[in-house]
């Protein structure tokens, strides 16, 4: 081991269990080098982020974002531990099960079992009496299936017998399922996630059946994957993160039953990573510690609240939201405006904002509609603030007298540009003592609205309404002003309010620039600064989740949505990435907080041994077996910048479980970017945690698959950081909502790393060769599975095209990677060279021939690799997503991924439509003349000469007029022969392709065919 440990995991000495041999798996590839149930595990992620904020750590803080599943984690962990065999079919089979994607796992999970009539009416069997009782007794014959109207016509009842086993009727179960002939995406759809089952009931039917291929004896995931560790390590397996972000990765590793190390730059992460292991991962004294912990913070800060009387209105009611705006004085007019992009206060309660003119002090009252009518409501959607069509720019629009006045928003704050580009405008920069403005200040606020809620009396139901802003009102308005002025330097150095100064950033600028909030607090009003300051006065470590999650949704960035929760409701500052200033915001109560003290968090017990640190990635000094990260890259969110929202918050008095990390971003440290700094400091990082590595140990890399640049990026990574890759693949990680139209994959590619050990030596041209064999053989193998698992056929593809494009990809790296010299050169030292703008690297052009090297393997069937090698990106592209639209593929996602390999500008162009899981190509009708003139994609190549044939003779056109027409299209038609071959090839191979979809188009395709076939050349 090349590292001085001075930082220790305790690993407890455990009984090894018979058979297991320590070591027996130290050399053996790990499944995840040779195979992934890509497929599955896709629709899997999918079904986990489409859950939002019911997934399992969710509840710890919403604010973070890009979340990477737990089942994937899961089963990047399972691979680096399983052995690949020399069976990888049953090796596919045994992951699935642990991951509980196998049939029988699949009932176990399902809503609602299914009926015993179901299984009647799909499974054969041979006696029904061994599994089930009929009433009346002998009205069905002795075997199944038996038709559902049978039962239905006699009014049959079907039960399971009690003596049939869990196992056994799982079984029957699961062949239902599989007979219902639904795809696997479809099946999870309606079933629960892997960890929303007890483990002990999803595994029933596993364990016999594993230990007997991995020769353990567990009868758990955490002591199969201990006896895995041994067997591979030496000892339960260690496993770390060094970006622990929301604390995904450590948490799903300690569940598993590995010893975790997480840590982060960042003291937010560590914080969600401890909730993570402490809350949601915590044993249930954790959790009735938790529990008395949060009732007696919310009975001590209502307490305080209600000692001031500064929610009630007197007589019985509370104030559940407060609303506020700003307002500015017209400098046409000279009147002060409420700025209100809407008028409306609540769609649901249908109440809306009138501006009653106040002439004497040039300014508007502002009193409430209640059940406003349908032309009250679209007159109000319309406010004081408004977009200019044309520019977007906002501006601020009334009207006084008939005259009606509109000033920019951005003429009001006076910005202007430096000679040195900087910008700037005449807002005042507020200064620490500052939480509201003060009288000359550009921007005033003013509470315009209060929801009220009357609790629940004997009989009567709870009641709820808004009401316009009175005298009481005001007066309470300034007693929390008062209260928080007089406390608030004593606040601010107990740490119990921010005193931090906002460092401008990409991010953070926005505050400063709009508003000029020069510090975090002043992103709070004087009512949100008092609650919260109670609360962070109040809390121990299980009370900062709550205070952090409070915060955002109670912030001066906080957003009243009109059209939520029937009334409405104020929404997360983090919604969006971004510190996006207000017009208007929402302001709740201290009753209207519950969600941020009491959220129901899921419960497991985490019994394995759990570190975290906050440092650098590349400060790591532990010895650890498997790294899996998951590092910002590129387009990140700037966590590094926004999430100082909550340290000002924390830094002066973090509880003691947090007292040893960092409280500040260190913006200057973290790893963000795509230029020479972003690759510089993942050599770094990743190189330091090779060298935490044994010898066998195993890195997994998360990554989004966007920049052009990514896999030179991630060669040039890779080898700087003394590492080789073994694998890669390709997983759907996002919902529908994310795959926007316009940007490339929104998945993650998983790579996989080893230690270079050899300084082995090679030739461009024999480096080549081995590719091509490398790339071929990986497409074999995989093939080669999509047709049988355990003996049995499997009525789905294990993998599809892009699976097995990603693992060509992976397969060219790999063999990449292997080499410390190629044509003479370093590859170290290539890798360490700055990248020029536009100039092609000699990583870039070994990346683009291995690439290259692995596209021409993917030749769809029914095109002969000849006629393959002729055709350009365009061409291609087509063709491959018709064969997979045959298929039955249509995520956009595999369009992106497949436009990218084949170097397709814009293949938006060749799409009848983008929806995320219903994309398609236009058929030869829909593209019309598109792409017929020079500078198109498709222009002058034989596929499009041939497309537009098929729209001719779609369109009932003479076939001679189609066939001069073509020739005409394709001019080297009769000077080479090879032309006319490759059309009549291409209309057979869209007349077969298009036979389900596109009837029609298929019959014009085979007429064209013939046409060609026949044709006199003279």
């Amino acid at each position: 081991m090349e590292v001085a440990a001075t930082e220790k995991l305790e690993v407890r000495a455990t009984a090894q269990p018979g058979g297991v041999v320590p070591g027996a798996l130290a050399n053996t590839p790990a499944l995840i080098e040779r195979l992934m149930p890509v497929q599955k595990l896709s629709a899997e992620a999918y079904k986990e982020q489409m859950a939002v904020q019911g997934k399992t750590l969710t509840a710890l803080g919403s604010y973070w974002k890009g979340r990477k599943p737990l089942i994937l984690n899961r089963a990047c962990l399972l691979g680096c531990l399983l052995p690949a065999t020399d069976q990888p079919a049953r090796d596919l089979a045994i992951l699935e099960m642990l991951l509980g994607m196998d049939d029988e796992s699949l009932a176990g999970r399902q809503k609602r079992a299914v009926s015993p009539k179901e299984i009647l009416t799909l499974v054969p069997l041979n006696r029904l009496e061994d599994y089930f009782e009929v009433r009346p007794a002998g009205a069905l014959p002795v075997a199944a299936p038996v038709s559902a109207l049978l039962l239905e016509l006699n009014g049959l009842r079907v039960n399971w017998r009690a003596d049939v086993t869990a196992p056994e009727r799982r079984r029957l179960e699961a062949e239902a399922l599989v007979l219902r002939g639904q795809p696997y995406r479809e099946r999870v759809s309606a079933a629960l996630r892997p960890e929303e089952v007890a483990p002990e009931l999803l595994q029933l039917h596993i364990w016999k059946e594993v230990n007997s291929h991995l020769g353990t004896q567990a009868s758990s995931l955490p002591e199969l994957v201990e006896q895995l560790g041994i067997m591979r390590f030496g000892h339960r397996p260690r496993v770390a993160d060094t970006f622990s972000g929301s604390g995904q990765i450590p948490f799903e590793a300690a569940r598993l039953g590995c010893d975790v190390y997480a840590s982060d730059l960042n003291p937010i992460a560590c914080m969600l990573t401890w909730g993570a292991f402490n809350i949601v991962g915590g044993t249930a004294s954790q959790r009735e510690a938790l529990r008395e912990s949060q009732q007696a913070l919310v009975k001590g800060v209502k307490a305080e609240v209600d000692r001031l009387e500064v929610e009630s209105d007197g007589q019985g009611w509370r104030a559940k939201v407060f609303l506020y705006c700003l307002e500015a004085r017209c400098p046409q007019s000279g009147w002060l405006v409420p700025l209100l992009p809407k008028l409306i206060v609540s769609k649901g309660f249908k109440v809306v904002a009138e501006l009653v003119p106040d002439p004497e002090n040039k300014r508007y009252n502002i009193e409430l509609r209640q059940q406003a009518t349908v032309a009250m409501l679209a007159a109000a959607d319309r406010g004081t603030v408004r977009t200019d069509g044309n520019s977007r720019e906002p501006y601020l629009y009334h009207v006084v007298d008939g005259k009606e006045y509109r000033t920019k928003i951005s003429t009001l704050r006076g910005d202007y540009r430096r000679p040195d580009g900087s910008t700037g405008n005449r807002l005042r920069q507020w200064e620490k003592s500052d939480f509201q403005p003060r009288p000359d200040d550009l921007y005033q606020e003013r509470l315009y609205a209060v929801q009220w809620v009357r609790p629940r009396q004997g009989d009567e139901p709870e009641r709820s309404e808004f009401r316009a802003v009175t005298a009481d009102d005001l007066a309470r308005e300034q007693k929390v002003a008062r209260y928080v002025a007089e406390h608030l330097a004593d606040w601010q150095e107990k740490g119990w309010i921010p005193d931090m100064r906002i460092e401008p950033g990409d991010k953070t600028i926005e505050p400063i620039r709009t508003r000029g909030w020069m510090y975090w607090h002043q992103l709070f009003n004087a009512r949100q600064l008092l609650v919260a300051g109670f609360t962070n006065s109040m809390s121990d470590a299980f009370g900062k989740f709550a205070l952090t999650r409070m915060l955002n949704k109670n912030s001066r960035l906080s957003r009243w949505d009109i059209g939520v929760g029937g009334g409405g409701a104020t929404q997360g500052v983090f919604d969006t990435q971004a510190m996006n200033t207000l017009y208007n915001y929402g302001t709740r109560g201290t009753d209207a907080l519950s969600d941020s003290f009491e959220p129901s968090f899921k419960q497991f017990s985490i019994l394995s041994e759990t570190k975290i640190s906050s440092h650098a990635a590349n400060e790591i000094n532990t010895p650890i077996d498997i790294f899996l990260t998951d590092p910002p890259y590129g387009d990140a969110v700037k966590y590094e910048e926004i999430l100082e929202f909550f340290i000002a918050w924390l830094r002066k008095s973090p509880p003691p479980e947090f007292a040893d990390w960092v409280w500040d971003s260190r913006r200057a440290l973290a790893i963000k970017g795509e230029d020479e700094a972003f690759r510089r400091s993942m050599v770094s990082a990743y190189a330091r945690m090779a060298t935490c590595m044994p010898a066998n140990g195993l890195q997994v890399v998360m990554f989004t698959h966007q920049s052009s640049t990514i896999w030179a990026d991630m060669a040039n990574i890779v080898w700087a950081a003394g590492l080789q890759a073994t694998a890669a693949w390709y997983v759907v990680t996002e919902t529908d909502s994310a795959l926007r139209a316009g940007s490339y994959v929104k998945g993650t590619v998983l790579l996989v790393l080893r230690k270079r050990e050899e300084n082995l030596r090679i030739t461009r041209d024999d480096l080549a060769y081995e590719i091509q064999d490398e790339v071929e053989e990986q497409v074999r193998q995989l093939t080669g599975l999509n047709q049988q698992v355990m003996g049995r056929q499997r009525a789905e593809n294990v993998f599809e095209d892009a699976d097995i494009q990603m693992a060509g990809y992976a397969a060219a790296l790999r063999v990449l990677t292997r080499y410390s010299v190629i044509d003479g050169r370093d590859m170290t030292t290539e890798a360490a060279r700055p990248r020029v703008r536009n100039q092609e690297t000699f990583v870039d052009s070994l990346i683009k021939f291995a690439v290259d090297t692995a596209n021409q393997c993917l030749v769809p069937q029914g095109i002969s690799a000849g006629h393959w090698k002729q055709l350009n990106g365009a061409e291609r592209f087509y063709l491959k997503m018709l064969d997979l639209e045959d298929r039955d593929v249509k995520t956009l996602d595999n369009y992106q991924n497949f436009a990218k390999a084949f170097k397709v500008r814009d293949y938006q162009v060749l799409l009848a439509s983008l929806k995320a899981n219903d994309a398609r190509l236009r058929s030869a009708s829909e593209m019309g003349r598109a792409e017929m003139s020079e500078g198109a994609e498709l222009y002058g190549t034989v596929l499009r000469a041939v497309l537009y044939a098929l729209m001719q003779l779609e369109r009932d056109e003479d076939g001679a007029i189609v066939q001069a027409q073509l020739t005409h299209n394709i001019p080297t038609y009769y000077a080479d022969l090879t032309q006319r071959e490759l059309a009549i090839e291409l209309a057979g191979y869209l007349a077969r392709h298009l036979a389900r979809r596109r009837p029609e188009e298929a019959k014009a395709a085979r007429i064209l065919r013939e046409l060609l076939t026949h044709q006199q050349l003279g």
